[in-house]
C-alpha cells in the first residue's frame, strides 16, 4: 500500500451499511420535517405524504408544505453526507442511491409508476441540492491544510 496515493480497499460490507445508514437518515429527517410542519398548521400526519407523489402539489397549501419539508430534509441529509460519508467523490453516488429507493418504494406504494410533474420537480431539485451541498462540505473538510511537521524544529 506504500507509494499510493490514496489507495482504498474495496469493502462492500462498509458501503452497503452507509447506503443503510443513508436511508434511515432520509427517512427519519423526512418525518420529523413533516411532523414539525403539520404541527405548526394542525395538519394531520400520513404516509401519503412520504410515498404518495400525488401529494406533492402545488396547488395546495398541505403540498407546499411537503415539498418544503423535502427541501429541508435534502438540507439535513447533505449534513449526513458529510459526517457519514466524508467523500466528495461519493457524495452524488449516494445521493443518487438514496433517491432511487424512495423512487422505487413510492412506486411499490401507489401500486404504479409516479406521473405528477411536481413530484419530479422536486426529487431534482432535492437531488441537486442535497449531492451539492453534501459535496460542498466534504470537499471543504478534505481540503483543509494538512500539517506536515506538528514536532519542534531540529538545527541541522
Amino acid at each position: 500500500m506504500a507509494g499510493h496515493f490514496r489507495s482504498y480497499v474495496w469493502d462492500p460490507i462498509l458501503i452497503v451499511s452507509q447506503i443503510i445508514l443513508m436511508q434511515c437518515i432520509y427517512y427519519s429527517f423526512l418525518g420529523l420535517w413533516l411532523a414539525l410542519v403539520d404541527s405548526l398548521v394542525q395538519n394531520s400526519r400520513s404516509l401519503d405524504q412520504i410515498f404518495n407523489y400525488e401529494v406533492l402539489g402545488f396547488s395546495t397549501g398541505q403540498g407546499r408544505l411537503s415539498m418544503m419539508a423535502f427541501v429541508l430534509n435534502s438540507l439535513t441529509c447533505a449534513l449526513g453526507l458529510w459526517y457519514f460519508i466524508r467523500r466528495g467523490k461519493q457524495c452524488l453516488d449516494f445521493t443518487v442511491t438514496v433517491h432511487i429507493f424512495h423512487f422505487m418504494g413510492c412506486w411499490i406504494y401507489n401500486l404504479h409508476f409516479p406521473t405528477a410533474l411536481s413530484w419530479w420537480l422536486v426529487n431534482i431539485v432535492c437531488i441537486a441540492l442535497m449531492a451539492v451541498i453534501g459535496e460542498y462540505l466534504c470537499m471543504r473538510t478534505e481540503l483543509r491544510a494538512i500539517p506536515v511537521n506538528t514536532g519542534p524544529k531540529s538545527n541541522l
